[in-house]
């Protein structure tokens, strides 16, 4: 079998999907990931589950760059600003880290004030009003140089309309240190808003040595086993080869959890269903995601551990909730669950591999949900271990271990139930018009408990519930994002203009190719406006199609306002930016129809329970790589394509 191979490292379980190539069919298996090198659990699983003869390509979802923000262990970064707007990063946007508690910070920048240094030079919205001269640049690079960094950011003002001071000062300091890689806003970012184009420059810059290292180690390990250089899915749910992916860390920031909403979103439409929201709960954390129209929702950027990423990236929110989340009695005598977790080391009781505080995977197991005698990995559930740690919490609270644990569960759902609330209600998308996609090991064990909260009726647990994200990275579309900056009225831009400036955001997609890049390297191009009504402080994505004209691009912007906000106004639309995606022709997927050779019925359901049955809750049903719980008050019934459609009785 030829095969596409997506690759998930999560925080407890590497999985892994082969698709064949010839027939569409899929296969999966988990091994232990392995945190202090995530190459080492990729290795692992491909050795285990993949032969290099039948390889085409691998698809990596990584949180290399997550982690490197969260435990601030990135590069040495000097930071070039224009003087009078060294300290950007520092005033952010002068709000609170929270309204109402004055103890809370928001975390450190990435670069401390003494290794910012000031450019003499301004570029204003009208042009240069104090141009840069050669000796200001030997000198900011001399200033560069004797702060010895690792790596070199650039932001300076109005760089995304000029970038030719930036241009003029990165040539400045390669002479002075030959061989040092430099960061342009001007390439990572190219748009309005000073405050996010320099921090995610700087975060750029900030992860991309530690990105190029673990790829590098990574892409020799495969290599050594014979097998295709791996590529990398982005935020933004496209992948990227090795080598570019190095040169794109600060897009890479939620790798894994954009592979598990397209995922979902491909699930989603294979059972006929056009919105949904998606949980994915892991053993680490649960990511929620939205998906409208069939495709999951892309936004302009947000916080990455407190780290503003402005770039295009799948809809993700991420909890502290996962199977591995450890409960705890706070000095208030209240239970509490999350944000520490047991991991991969020592993981959850129930896994026998050193660890002693309850989770809620063992939680699960006190409750007899999950009853399989062995987990992904090789691991071997110790029931009876899991018990006599929830019962240890149970004591120091003065309940039942059963009582303690429904309470574990029930914390880990509001927790869960929130985060929902916030990808949907926030953004006027009612929950209860979606299915729920329950999916990662602990997702269909969750699924009917959070929709109930939410008042959804609907649940679909996906075949390959248990491996998902790595399914849909293993299907994932190459994809390359190009963005230039506009800021003018629409009003002022024909047809001619809208396409000169497509083909030039495209021209950077494709990495200097340009339109050949698009006929030749993606099937699909797709443009979009970020349009605002003059005086707005936010912009609405609206696509633009060949053709179009100011009036209808302009109609389109009011189109989406109104369905969005409720209202139009009588103001002039502005165009931001312009951003083009050049996409590959992703590999065909044909999930397992029931009765098909290799379906396993008593794999998919309970023993002794007929294929085509409905079950009834409270009910467990055992899958291949999950556990899925059906609540009483719903029914379940099994899928032509395989999964399970889980709905509440009327």
């Amino acid at each position: 079998m030829t095969a596409s191979i997506g690759i998930d490292v999560g925080g407890t379980f590497t999985d892994l999907v082969a698709v064949s190539l010839d027939d569409g069919t899929a296969r999966s298996g988990k091994v232990l990931s392995t945190p202090h090198d995530q190459s080492l659990g990729v290795e692992a699983a491909l050795r285990a589950h993949a032969a290099a003869g039948d390889v085409a390509r691998i698809v990596h979802g990584t949180t290399v760059v997550t982690n490197m923000l969260l435990e601030r262990r990135g590069a040495r970064v000097a930071l070039c600003a224009t003087r009078g707007a060294t300290d950007l990063l520092e005033l952010r946007r002068q709000d609170r880290a929270s309204l109402y508690d004055l103890a809370v910070h928001h975390p450190a920048p990435l670069v401390g004030p003494a290794d910012v240094v000031a450019v003499h030079e301004r570029i204003t919205p009208a042009g240069v009003a104090d141009p840069l001269t050669a000796a200001e640049a030997t000198q900011v690079a001399e200033q560069v140089a004797a702060r010895a960094p690792d790596i070199v950011a650039i932001a300076l003002l109005h760089a995304y309309a000029m970038p030719e001071h930036e241009l003029q000062l990165a040539e400045a300091i390669r002479r002075r240190l030959p061989g040092i890689d430099v960061v342009l806003s001007s390439d990572v970012l190219p748009e309005i808003r000073e405050y996010e184009r320099t921090a995610t420059t700087v975060c750029e810059a900030y992860a991309r040595p530690g990105v190029r290292r673990y790829l590098e180690n990574l892409s020799g390990r495969v290599a050594a086993l014979g097998m295709p250089a791996p590529g990398v899915v982005s935020s933004s749910g496209g992948m990227r080869g090795a080598a570019d992916a190095a040169r794109h860390a600060a897009s890479l920031a939620l790798s894994g959890p954009a592979g598990g909403v397209a995922g979902a979103a491909l699930a989603a439409r294979l059972a006929g269903f056009d919105r949904a929201l998606s949980i994915d709960i892991g053993g680490t954390s649960a990511d929620v995601g939205l998906i409208l129209d069939g495709e999951p929702l892309v936004e302009a950027g947000g916080l990455v551990a407190g780290v503003p990423i402005a770039l295009p990236r799948v809809l993700v929110e991420t909890v502290s909730a996962g199977g591995g989340s450890l409960g705890w009695v706070d000095d208030g005598g209240a239970l509490r669950v999350g944000p520490r977790s047991a991991g991969a080391l020592p993981g959850p009781v129930a896994f026998g591999r050193g660890g002693t505080q309850a989770t809620v995977t063992d939680a699960h197991v006190v409750l007899g949900n999950i009853r399989a005698e062995r987990m992904g990995g090789d691991v071997r559930l110790d029931a009876a271990g899991a018990r006599a740690a929830v019962a240890r919490l149970a004591a120091t609270l003065g309940a039942s271990p059963e009582r303690t644990a429904e309470a574990m569960l029930a914390t880990a759902d509001a927790e869960m139930a929130r985060a929902l609330r916030r990808v949907s209600v926030e953004r006027g998308i009612d929950p209860r018009s979606c299915v729920l996609v329950a999916f990662g090991g602990g997702g269909p064990l969750h699924a009917c408990a959070l929709a109930e909260r939410l008042g959804m009726t609907r649940v679909l647990v996906p075949p390959h519930a248990g491996v998902l994200s790595a399914l849909g990275l293993a299907v994932a579309p190459e994809r390359r994002v190009g963005m230039v900056s506009v800021l003018r009225p629409v009003a002022a831009l024909s047809a001619a203009d809208w396409l000169r400036l497509a083909d030039e955001a495209a021209h950077r997609a494709g990495g200097g190719a340009g339109r050949q890049a698009s006929a030749n390297a993606a099937a699909e191009r797709r443009i979009v406006a970020r349009l605002r009504y003059r005086g707005q402080g936010h912009e609405l994505e609206v696509p633009v199609l060949p053709g179009d004209d100011a009036d209808r691009v302009g109609e389109r912007f009011a189109a989406a306002h109104d369905r969005r906000y409720g209202f139009v106004l009588e103001l002039e639309v502005e165009a931001v930016s312009l951003r083009a995606t050049l996409s590959s022709r992703a590999p065909a997927l044909h999930l397992q129809r029931a009765g098909a050779p290799g379906w396993d019925a008593g794999a998919m359901v309970d023993a002794g329970t007929p294929l085509d049955a409905t079950v009834r809750g409270p009910a467990v049903i055992t899958l291949p790589d999950a556990t899925l719980r059906v609540a009483a008050g719903w029914s379940a019934r099994a899928l032509p394509m395989g999964g399970w459609l889980v709905e509440a009785s009327a």
